[in-house]
């Protein structure tokens, strides 16, 4: 959806008319602002006037120093603009590292292009750039520009700081507005350690910080969004693509979503009707008859995405997409929809921010959000969520595309936010039963059944559809822990119904024991080695995340040559700590047989900085014990 693109695009954009005296030598730049930075912003300013419901006008100067290559990927000189966006000034300065001007680029110097997303048939978002490659590092780039609008629904948010390894010398933010227009705003991770000056009157509101040093990125840190200071900015009346609307809450803007983006669309044609009425026949349960109307959309149709005009918001008409047979994530949301509909069964359009990184609808702030739709199914147990763009998902069957956040469901009678599935740790689920023979000159010969649930499901299904190559070349590096892989047979299951992907694998590994003296030495855990440990810290500056929780269960057999005994076997650990538990046992089961059992559970959690080095302990153990190694000897 169009969604994702506009409101990122503005965020890291400002504006000042800068005069010749403006100092851009390196040298001038504070010693603090150069440590740990890649880039550092030096003045960067925006001024966006909202002079009626459906005028907007953009204006942004963004000086930024390159200090070394790696800061090169920072430097964005692109604007983007459609049928409703106009560039109406683009300009931008070179400037060497003793602050001496370079060269200045005009309108004429960037290139027109099709910003094209790779999936859409339709789009119509197009961007001015400049290909700029320096002679030399450091340098300072500025870039001016000035775009006009009249889609006021989305108005840029502001983060004082726009990544890691970049610092700010000075930015600000300043929006004036006809207060009948009713500017909302939301500020959040506002701190005393970053302070931010804010200023307002009636019709006016500007933020501004100075001298903000970078940051590093520290492992299993939150996102940037959720760790440093974001503005979000909403009007109450606004315009999209010249649907007028007005809202001060989620009930009023779902309301107006409804009415002016789908209730116009949800005729479907009389044969298809009918067509699915048969399918259904006697069949009286919402939700079986959710999972037939599912089943066909999956068999009739295709994803493509549409991105021209309103059609970048609104979805095409669901006879249009019973006729052609495609959609993009609107339109075959809607079609869904509006199928159940025509047999009794209600479901909602909902918005969501969509990807792995969880990131929720800001759920006190009403404004155009998201990036994608999915489709919330009212149900006795609660609401279930219908991916409508798979053609290969079980019914009913989110994954971490969309799982545990807040959406925005869209009713007739208004909009409200909900929470969607949180998979816990006892739900993600991989058990693995194996067992493996070590023969007399330390080769490998074993067989692994794994069965996979929740997320960990998500993670695994999609092995059915690989090519043989691509499979074995995944299992290979699944396995990394054993030397001399070869995939002897693969044998894969995906059960819809249940949720459940079984992996059935036959394998075997030349040398996996290493031989000395007579005497072989291997780990006796082969197929679920975690070696992952976090990096550490002398003096971490966040708090850290498991966005996911999990629960592996193993047990593996394992049988030793014969004229071969136990010289050396490891002891197993048991550990128990607020962010998981871990156990791993080594028992002698017969003559020339050990069994393996190995529990993990990861928990999902936030935690404070200071707990960070007790949880890269944890990892430690886990790791180490992983790979508890045995020792056998010809008796």
């Amino acid at each position: 959806m169009r969604l994702t693109i506009l409101p990122f695009l503005f965020t890291l954009i400002s504006l000042t008319v800068f005069g010749q005296s403006s100092n851009y030598a390196v040298a001038a730049i504070p010693d603090s602002l150069k440590q740990n930075a890649n880039a550092v912003v030096r003045l960067s300013e925006t001024v966006i006037t909202i002079s009626s419901q459906n005028a907007m006008i953009l204006k942004s100067n963004h000086a930024i120093t390159i200090l070394n290559e790696l800061g090169l990927n920072l430097l964005d000189l692109s604007e983007h603009y459609d049928k409703r966006r106009k560039i109406t000034k683009i300009e931008a300065t070179v400037y060497d590292a003793f602050g001496k001007q370079i060269k200045t680029y005009k309108r004429k110097d960037f290139k027109d292009t099709s910003v094209a997303d790779g999936v859409s048939i339709f789009n119509d978002n197009r961007a001015l750039y400049l290909d700029y490659t320096p002679i030399a590092y450091p340098f300072t780039m500025v870039l001016e520009t000035e775009t006009e609008t009249s889609n006021t629904a989305f108005i840029p948010s502001w983060l004082p700081l726009e990544g890691y390894l970049i610092s700010t010398e000075n930015v600000s933010l300043t929006i004036n507005f006809k207060p009948e227009l009713k500017l909302k705003t939301k500020e959040i991770n506002f701190s005393k350690s970053l302070p931010i000056t804010k200023t307002e009157t009636v019709n006016s509101i500007q933020y501004s910080a100075k001298n903000i040093i970078a940051k590093k990125r520290e492992e299993l840190s939150p996102d940037f969004q959720n760790i440093f200071p974001v503005v979000y900015f909403g009007l109450e009346n606004f315009s999209l693509e010249n649907v007028q609307g007005s809202a001060s809450n989620w009930a009023e803007f779902g309301k107006w979503m409804y009415e002016a983006l789908l209730a116009d669309t949800e005729e479907i044609p009389e044969e298809t009707v009918v067509r699915i009425k048969q399918l259904i026949g006697n069949e009286n349960n919402p939700v079986e008859r959710a999972k037939i109307v599912y089943k066909y959309v999956q068999e009739k149709t295709r994803y493509v995405s549409v991105q021209v005009g309103i059609g970048g918001w609104k979805p095409m008409l669901a006879k249009d997409v019973d006729k052609l047979g495609y959609g993009d994530c609107k339109a075959l949301t809607n079609y869904t929809r509006c199928l159940l509909k025509s047999v009794g069964v209600p479901s909602y359009y909902t918005v969501v921010y969509a990807g792995t990184n969880r990131r929720d609808i800001q759920n006190d702030i009403a404004s155009v959000q998201g990036n994608h739709i999915i489709l919330t199914l009212p149900t006795v147990n609660g609401p279930m969520w219908l991916e409508c763009t798979s053609q290969i998902n079980p019914f009913g069957f989110q994954g971490d595309f969309t799982d545990d956040r807040s959406v925005l469901v869209v009713k007739p009678d208004g909009g409200e936010i909900v929470k969607t599935k949180l998979f816990s740790e006892n739900e993600t689920v991989k058990t693995i039963k194996g067992s493996y023979e070590i023969t007399s000159d330390g080769n490998f010969k074993g067989k692994i059944k794994m069965v996979s649930k929740g997320l960990e499901y998500d993670s695994e299904f999609g092995k059915e559809r690989m090519s043989r190559e691509n499979q074995i070349k995944q299992y290979k590096e699944e396995f990394d822990n054993i030397n001399n892989l070869t995939i002897k047979k693969i044998s894969l299951n995906d059960d819809s119904k249940t949720i459940e992907f079984t992996e059935d694998i036959e394998l075997e590994a030349e040398g996996y024991a290493q031989n000395a003296g007579g005497k072989l030495m291997f780990a006796l855990n082969a197929f679920n080695q975690n070696s992952y440990v976090p990096k550490k810290y002398r003096n971490r500056e966040f708090p850290f995340e498991m966005q996911r929780g999990y629960t592996n269960e193993d047990e593996t057999e394992i049988t030793i040559p014969e004229g071969f005994v136990v010289e050396a076997k490891p002891d197993g650990i048991e550990q128990k700590t607020e962010f998981g538990y871990y156990k791993i046992e080594f028992s002698t089961v017969g003559a020339n047989k050990i069994l393996c059992k190995r529990k993990l559970i990861i928990q999902k959690g936030l935690y404070d900085k200071t707990k960070y080095e007790s949880y890269r302990k944890f990892r430690e153990t886990i790791a180490k014990n992983d790979n508890s190694k045995i020792i056998i000897a010809k008796t």
